[in-house]
Formats: C-alpha cells, structure tokens, sequence
C-alpha cells in the first residue's frame, strides 16, 4: 500500500477476539506466526490451530486453541508479568495489550464491585483471552496498520449462562465496555455475539466509525464459533487506503459545534457538558461571554466527528436553554498519542504519552490513577506521579 494503512471492522455479526485473528490471518497475517505466539508469550503446552472452513457459504478463517488444565485464573498482575515476561514482543504492543485488559478488569470490577486489582480471569479463558488480545494487537501492528475503525457492532439477543448466572445479552460487562460505541441488537435467535475480550479490543484499538470514503486493498472474514444456517458468523475485515490526498493521519475533518445561553446555572452547564462528552463529543468546553445588552452568559462548544454531529447538536438543544446552535467544519491535527501502562508498588497508573512534531515526546500520569494509588499507598501524589514517570523511563 502507498498511503497510510486503514484496517475496517465490519462485525455484522458481532465480535470477539477468535473471530479477529481469523480475519487477520485472512488479510494477510502469517499463520505460523500465529502458532508460535503461545511459546512467545511462555504458555507452555498450547497449541494454536488455524483452518479454512465455511459460514454462511463464506470461506473464513478459523482460529481455536488447544490448551492444558490450568491451575487457576490469573488477575490483572500476574498477566502484566507474563506480558513483561514474553519473548520479543513490542513496546507498544505490550502497552495496548496491558490497555485492553485493564478496561476489562475495570468493567467487570464495576459490575461485580471489586477493585479492578481483584478481577480474575477464570483458568482457560484466562490462555484465551491473553492469546487473542496479544495476538490482534500485535497482529496489526505486524500488518503495518496505521489506523482501525469499526463499523457499528451487531450485539446478538436473547440470554447467556456464565459464571454468575444467567445473564441477558449483551452481558453487563459487555455492555459497559461498549459504551460510546455504535451498536444495534439482534438478529433474533442469534444468542451472544460479542464478547469481553472482542469488545475491550475495539475500545482501545478503534479510532471511530470508518471513513465516508476509502479504497479496499484487501478483505477477509474471521469466523465466529456459531455457524448459523444461511448466515454468516464472521467477522469482516479490510485493509484500505484514504480515498484522496485530503485524508491525512494526523488531520482529521470534524464538525464544531457552539450555542450561547445567557439564563442557565454552572450546574447546568456542567450538566450539559458531561451529557455531551458521555454522547461522544471529542472535547467541551464552555467560556465566557457578552450577550445581548450586555448580559453575561456562556458559550458551550462542542467538538464531534461528522457522522456524531446531528446527535450531539439534537442534545445541545434538548440539555441547554440555547435556541440555536452553529455548525462549523474544522480540521483537527492531533498530535500521535498512546495509553501506556505501569506499576507503582503494585498499582496500575495509566500514562498519556504524546510524541511531538520533532520527535520528542511528553508524557503524564492520568491523575485519577495516581490519586487512587497515592490514597492506597498513603503517599503524596507528586510522587506517585514522579514515580510512574520513572517507570516508563526504566521500561524504555
């Protein structure tokens, strides 16, 4: 490819993280890369088994693993140390890894109310789980993928047994992970289509909904574990290329939106704000204003990607007493960032790297890490801070 490298997700019938190295291997991914990840990652025993087969009349590519007894499910720490452990693998394929199982450990936290530090990964699932998100992120990275989208997730319907009981589809922790994605239930009859692992690799590995235009170089289907009878359950995936010299890597056309309101509280406001931003606004911010006759009032503004725009706008004018908004399109150039992971005594603190035009970078602790560490540790926070800091270093 000559330009910069679109992977596409079209989960029409659903997701999980099977069906997407069964399409990257589709694409392009070398399969006895795939059967070697196990003694990369040091998970003695495993076998990886990758074949063609057929859903929906479609061919596509299954992976499943062969793994042994395991003696019990592993929490968040003890795979950081596995990861840390592995053979070869990337920097910045550990720390997405790292990324997409902290979301999971803190969705399911959330919903089972334990801290994410106490989330286990029960026994077999624990192998696949490791297997399927190192494999895909390293997949993609391997493929040279510069960017993914996903198109909207097809959820499935009905109720599913787990560990905790019957549960409705999708499973609460699936659902919370999904939150801010774009999703549609059924088809009916279809039971559970989307899993954790495959959920948490689109909220980490996803950049938004795919682009109004773009030129296909390469597609394939990964398949899923059901095979329906005339449908298929797989996942397509396809690698692309910007259609147009516009569509830039770090540029990106986005729709501004701004309305004035001179007879609301701060709470309310503030109300707005956080409404929008759960909504799917990139950024909010509000400022301060002159209205007509000289009355202060305030300007929320909101930041959205174009196919987001009408939503947001509809809850500007449902959440504000605003009579009107403006639209406007801009063009955003963000600076490449990546969430990468530490420990600090034994306490996860995610940190925003940022890497600048001239090949430096910045980085900071987010704070609500730090903080929660720093209450747990009984430290003060600025050295919490400096510490996670001095881990990244020491990672380097």
């Amino acid at each position: 490819m000559t330009g910069p490298t679109l992977a596409i997700l079209d989960p029409f019938s659903g997701i999980a993280g099977d069906m997407m190295l069964g399409a990257l291997v589709a694409v392009g991914l070398d399969a006895d890369w795939l059967r070697g990840l196990p003694d990369a990652l040091r998970l003695a025993g495993v076998r990886v088994r990758v074949q063609e087969v057929l859903r929906g009349e479609i061919v596509c590519w299954k992976v499943d693993f062969d793994i042994p007894a395991q003696p019990h499910g592993r929490g968040v720490r003890e795979i950081h140390d596995l990861l840390q452990a592995a053979t070869g693998v990337p920097g910045v394929v550990l720390a997405r890894a790292e990324q997409v199982f902290q979301v999971i450990a803190e969705r399911e936290g959330e919903i089972h109310g334990v801290p994410p530090e106490e989330v286990h990964l029960h026994e077999v699932g624990a192998v696949d789980a490791i297997l399927d998100i190192v494999g895909a992120v390293w997949g993609f990275h391997l493929l040279g993928v510069d960017r993914v989208h996903c198109g909207p997730i097809q959820l499935g319907d009905g109720f599913v047994r787990a560990a905790h009981g019957m549960l409705p589809v999708p499973a609460p922790a699936t659902l919370r992970i999904l939150e801010g994605l774009a999703v549609r239930p059924g088809p009916d009859g279809s039971g559970e289509l989307v899993t954790p692992t495959g959920a948490a690799l689109v909220k980490v590995l996803s950049s938004g909904p795919p682009p109004h235009e773009y030129v296909p170089r390469r597609s394939g289907f990964g398949a899923g574990t059901k095979d329906f009878p005339g449908r298929a359950n797989a996942l397509r995936l396809i690698l692309a290329e910007p259609a147009g010299p516009v569509y830039d890597v770090d540029r990106e056309p986005l729709v501004l939106l701004a309305a004035d309101v001179d007879d609301a509280t701060g709470e309310m406001l503030a109300a707005a704000a956080d409404a929008l931003r759960e909504a799917g606004a990139l950024d909010v911010v509000l400022l301060p204003t002159l209205m007509k006759k000289g009355r202060p009032g305030s300007r929320i503004e909101a930041l959205s990607r174009p196919e987001h725009a009408d939503r947001l706008e509809a809850l500007v004018l449902e959440r504000t007493s605003t009579i009107g908004v403006r639209r406007s399109e801009v063009l955003r150039r963000a600076l490449p960032r990546e969430i990468l992971t530490v420990q600090v005594d034994g306490h996860p603190v995610r940190i925003k790297v940022v890497h600048t035009p001239d090949g430096g970078r910045r980085a900071k602790p987010e704070f609500d890490d730090v903080s929660a560490a720093a209450r747990a540790l009984g430290r003060d926070p600025r050295l919490v801070s400096a510490q996670a800091l001095a881990a990244l270093d020491a990672a380097d």
